[in-house]
C-alpha cells in the first residue's frame, strides 16, 4: 500500500518512517502547509493509495499571536488536502487534538461531544476537523494527547533534562489527560489507513494513552523509570501561567475506536520505558 506522508520532522512522522520505510513523506521543502494548494497538487502527482497529514502548527503558545498562521496550516491546509483526497478516492487520516474540548468536567470526552476550544491552537484544529469532514471523502481523524517521543521537544524530554541539574520540581498537577507515544500513534494511523482503504466507516475518534494521569504524576513515573532522584510538587494551574489556556480535563474515551477499528488505547507506561530506554541508548 502506497502511502503519502504529510510531514517529516515533526514527532509521528519520524516515527512513520521507522515503520513505514517504503512510504513518501514530504516536509516543508516539498510541501509547504501554508500553501495549502500545493499540498494538494501534491497529492495528485503522487497519486497515493492513502494520506497520513502527520505535520500542524503545534507552538500552542505562539498561536495566541499568530492564530491566521495557524489556522492556515491547521485548517486550510488539511482542507486541501482532505478534498484532494475525496476527489481520487484516496482514504485520508489526519491527526487532531483534545485541545478542541474546553477541558471541564472529569469524564473523559467522547468523539461526539460538543467541541469548545480555549486557545488558538484548538479553535484552528477544529476548523481543521470541520473541513476534512465537510470534504466528502473517506476520512478518519484521530484526536489524541500529550504527545511523547525520543524525538523533538516533548514533556518527557524536557523532565530529563531538568533532571540533570535539578533534585527539586514544581509540576501542575490538576491538569489531567492521557500522554500518548508518537510510536503508537504511528501505528494507529498506518493500520486505519489501511482499513479506511478496505472500507471501513470515516469518523472521528480518540486515541490517547492509558490511564488519565496528572503532569506532575506523569513526571514522577518518568523519574521512577529513569532511576533520577527528583521529587516533584504538584501546584495549580493558576501558578503556571501560559499564554495559552489549557483545557484541565483531557482525558479521552478511545471505545470508539477500539470497536471500528479494533485499536485500544496505549499504555503509556510501557511506551515511556521504551522512550527512556531509546534515549538512555
Amino acid at each position: 500500500m502506497s502511502i503519502l506522508v504529510f510531514g517529516k520532522t515533526g514527532q509521528v512522522a519520524q516515527e512513520l518512517q521507522r515503520i513505514l520505510p517504503d512510504a513518501t513523506f514530504l516536509g516543508r521543502d516539498c510541501a509547504d502547509l501554508s500553501d495549502p494548494e500545493a499540498c494538494a497538487a501534491a497529492i495528485t502527482a503522487h497519486a497515493p493509495a492513502a494520506v497520513i497529514n502527520a505535520a500542524a502548527y503545534t507552538a500552542v503558545d505562539r498561536a495566541e499571536e499568530e492564530e491566521a498562521l495557524a489556522t492556515l496550516i491547521n485548517g486550510d491546509a488539511p482542507a486541501a488536502m482532505a478534498r484532494a483526497c475525496a476527489a481520487a478516492g484516496i482514504p485520508f487520516v489526519h491527526i487532531s487534538t483534545d485541545y478542541v474540548f474546553d477541558g471541564q468536567g472529569s469524564a473523559p470526552w467522547m468523539p461526539e461531544d460538543r467541541v469548545q476550544p480555549v486557545n488558538a491552537y484548538g479553535r484552528s484544529k477544529r476548523a481543521g476537523e470541520e473541513a476534512v469532514i465537510a470534504a466528502g471523502g473517506a476520512y478518519v481523524i484521530l484526536r489524541t494527547s500529550w504527545v511523547f517521543s525520543a524525538h523533538g521537544n516533548n514533556f518527557v524530554k524536557t523532565m530529563l533534562r531538568l533532571a540533570q541539574s535539578r533534585d527539586a520540581l514544581s509540576v501542575v498537577g490538576d491538569q489531567i489527560g492521557g500522554p500518548t507515544s508518537a510510536g503508537a500513534i504511528a501505528q494507529a494511523c498506518v493500520a486505519v489507513a489501511g482499513k479506511l482503504g478496505a472500507g471501513a466507516s470515516s469518523g472521528i475518534h480518540h486515541f490517547a494513552g492509558s490511564p488519565a494521569v496528572s503532569w506532575a504524576d506523569f513526571a514522577r513515573a518518568i523519574f521512577k523509570i529513569s532511576g533520577d532522584a527528583v521529587t516533584v510538587t504538584d501546584i495549580p494551574t493558576t501558578d503556571y501561567p501560559t499564554p495559552a489556556a489549557r483545557p484541565a480535563n483531557s482525558r479521552m474515551n478511545g471505545d470508539s475506536l477500539k470497536q471500528e477499528f479494533g485499536i485500544a488505547p496505549p499504555d503509556w507506561h510501557r511506551n515511556l520505558t521504551d522512550v527512556i530506554k531509546e534515549l538512555s541508548a
